[in-house]
């Protein structure tokens, strides 16, 4: 039944996942947390309830216009799932900007195999990891994924090299403009600090839940990377910047994690692609409906699950 909805790029299927976010957004905030919010933190939310909405839309394009998966909704249906496995996501404000411009960085990533406009792709993807890192300072890391864009796609035009400097050079005068005008130039100083929350190391060793996803996500990378030997060499590329993406992702989720700060959201995307991969690997119908059926099942259940011990 679940393979017979999301097994198809239909319009409901965004509005089934568009409407329970939507749901379960305020849900999260004012039940499950039993939060009050003035009506300028109200208006707040609401922007970044759009937001999050919106990366929705972000993430199935990507999927799409690349041709990463099948004419399925699986990526979008697990990019949901994985947001009720993890609900605090949706408290954590920088973490909805921090992916959505992670997003749109990737996507000129990825963007770069029609090998047209290189540089211009490049100087985007530079553009949003800044902006990206304004969020979450360590997600400046993901400037190593442009330098192996390059690598993966031009690396012998120099000049392509020289583009992320321009990028940097660009933000940083924006940036430090505004903060001149704003009389904020404490700032860049106290928020690039790139410094490594010490409790970090227990939290990821109590949270069952981010250590099981970090294992089943790598399992399927790995069956994805062994059944992809036949797909042309575009599509493996495209795949091995999603994996670099997804472990850089975890990387900055085990630095950054702390009481408030929940950046796992920026994996969701990678992760929710190569979950959609290894159900796509599955031949037989009814082992993928089962299968489905599990990973829908399962997050409703930790949820209720937390509740209850909460």
């Amino acid at each position: 039944m679940i393979s017979g909805i999301f097994g198809k790029t239909k319009p409901i299927n965004f509005i089934i996942l568009q409407g329970f976010l939507f749901v379960f957004y305020w849900f999260v905030n004012f039940v499950l947390n039993d939060n009050y919010y003035e009506p300028e933190k109200l208006v707040v939310k609401f922007v970044v309830l759009g937001i999050l909405l919106f990366s929705v839309f972000a993430v199935d394009f990507i999927v799409k216009r690349n041709q990463i998966t099948a004419t399925n909704s699986f990526v979008i249906l697990y990019f949901t799932l994985l947001i009720i496995i993890f609900p605090e996501v949706l408290l954590d404000d920088n973490s909805v900007f921090c992916n959505f411009f992670l997003l749109l960085a990737l996507r000129r990533l990825i963007s770069l195999k029609s090998l047209k406009n290189i540089k211009l792709k490049v100087f985007d993807a530079t553009i949003w990891t800044l902006i990206a890192s304004l969020f979450y300072d360590w997600a400046v890391l993901y400037l190593i994924l442009v330098g192996i864009a390059i690598y993966f796609y031009e690396p012998k035009n120099i000049k392509n090299w020289l583009v992320p400097l321009t990028g940097i050079f660009t933000i940083g005068i924006i940036v430090f403009c505004f903060l001149l005008i704003t009389d904020n130039l404490d700032f860049l100083s106290n928020h690039y600090q790139l410094s490594l929350k010490f409790d970090v190391i227990g939290y990821w060793m109590d949270s069952t839940k981010l250590a099981v996803y970090a294992i089943i996500t790598f399992i399927s990378v790995t069956l994805a990377f062994i059944k992809m030997s036949k797909l042309g060499m575009g599509k493996i590329i495209t795949m091995r910047l999603i994996a670099i993406s997804l472990v850089l992702g975890f990387t900055i989720t085990f630095l950054k994690t702390s009481d408030d700060i929940y950046p796992v959201l920026i994996t969701f995307c990678p992760g929710a692609i190569f979950l959609a991969k290894y159900v796509e690997l599955i031949k037989k119908t009814t082992l993928k409906e089962i299968v489905l059926m599990v990973s829908v099942v399962a997050p409703f259940l930790i949820l209720i699950t937390e509740m209850i011990v909460k």
